[in-house]
């Protein structure tokens, strides 16, 4: 049988790369050893990060569609719970109960998404780059002039997760298990996916559209609906993200952010889901501690190296990284394995001279 990868993704429930068992231990038991600071700030935030930067690489990696939108996805969902939820700024607010509330929420950044995708899918490369972020601009700037529904500048503040089971899911340790739960989902979702019939057609498309049109598949319509499933994902983050911050204002859905979740999916990688949580653990990392040794001013001069280092020198980001240790690695021991064979052959064949 043939050895597994790390990040293979493949195998049976029997068959599991023990380094994955020890990642899924490290996840579980991570807020019994640390501090609130570490399970909320760095633990919870790189893990919602992670899921819109997911949904990036969803569409990016498999679909071949660079989209700049995706926080812009997540930040609608926050507003919509912000209007239709409860808030303390007393605009909207229209009081809805939760179980309302966040479906309605996630559907309507998944449909708003998918009309991104009808506007920038008949599109390629370099131009659904600039529409999508022409798309997340004009967002940025209606969110911040509309004082009707998204009460403009100031946003909306006192925003809370409900109280469930007797649980406030706002304290650190149940909030970061509801992150992890959500996010170890649409990472098997998007796991999964790649290897169904969607996801193959998907990827498919991204490497020839005009062949798979021939053969019959309505290549708009699938990446449309490659657009809805990455604004679940995003959607899904974003009531996430409204709920971490307590509030969403127009800086929630900057430009600036918008491009923090791709540079977040490049330096993770976009060849397989884990990427993007890699990219956003390093990103939240700097984000939090780098500021001790620069000043806040300079953290995008910062990030903006670190992704310059990364894709000079892995354009796989962390993950062409991984892969290149891990090949050399297994070349050394192998060359050793067939040194010492080698020997052992030449010991067994050589002839005797004596009498």
């Amino acid at each position: 049988m043939a050895n597994r990868g790390f990040f293979s993704g493949s195998g049976t429930w029997t068959d599991i790369h023990p380094a994955k068992i020890v990642v899924a231990v490290f996840l579980l038991a991570y807020p019994t050893f640390t501090s609130d600071f570490f399970t909320y700030q760095i633990g919870a935030y790189s893990l919602i990060l992670g899921m819109v930067a997911l949904s990036l690489m969803m569409l990016a990696g498999y679909g071949g569609m660079v989209s700049l939108a995706q926080l812009t996805v997540a930040g609608f969902a926050g507003y919509l719970v912000a209007i239709f939820g409860d808030n303390s700024v007393g605009v909207m607010g229209l009081g809805w109960p939760w179980w309302i509330t966040i479906p309605v929420a996630i559907l309507g950044a998944a449909t708003f998404s998918a009309l991104i995708g009808a506007i920038s899918v008949r599109t390629e490369g370099i131009y659904t780059i600039m529409i999508t972020l022409a798309i997340a601009v004009a967002f940025f700037y209606f969110v911040r002039q509309n004082y009707v529904l998204f009460n403009g500048f100031t946003g909306y503040a006192g925003v809370e997760p409900p109280t469930l089971f007797g649980v406030y899911w706002r304290n650190p340790v149940p909030f970061y298990y509801l992150t992890l739960a959500l996010a170890a989902f649409f990472f098997g979702m998007v796991l999964y996916g790649s290897r169904a019939n969607f996801g193959l057609s998907l990827q498919a498309i991204r490497d020839n559209p005009r062949r798979m049109h021939a053969l019959g598949y309505d290549v708009t319509l699938h990446r449309i609906a490659a657009y809805f499933l990455a604004g679940i994902i995003a959607g899904t983050a974003g009531v996430l993200l409204v709920w971490f911050n307590g509030r969403i204002s127009p800086g929630s859905v900057g430009v600036d952010v918008a491009i923090d979740i791709l540079v977040i999916a490049v330096v993770g990688g976009m060849r397989h889901p884990i990427g993007p949580f890699l990219g956003a653990i390093g990103f939240v990392l700097l984000e939090n501690f780098a500021i001790d040794l620069i000043d806040r001013e300079r953290f995008n001069t910062v990030i903006g190296l670190a992704f310059l280092l990364v894709v000079l020198f892995s354009p796989d980001g962390i993950l062409g990284i991984w892969s290149k240790m891990r090949n050399r690695v297994t070349l050394n021991l192998n060359a050793r394995r067939r040194g010492v064979r080698a020997e052992r052959d030449d010991g067994q064949t050589a002839p005797s001279f004596e009498q």
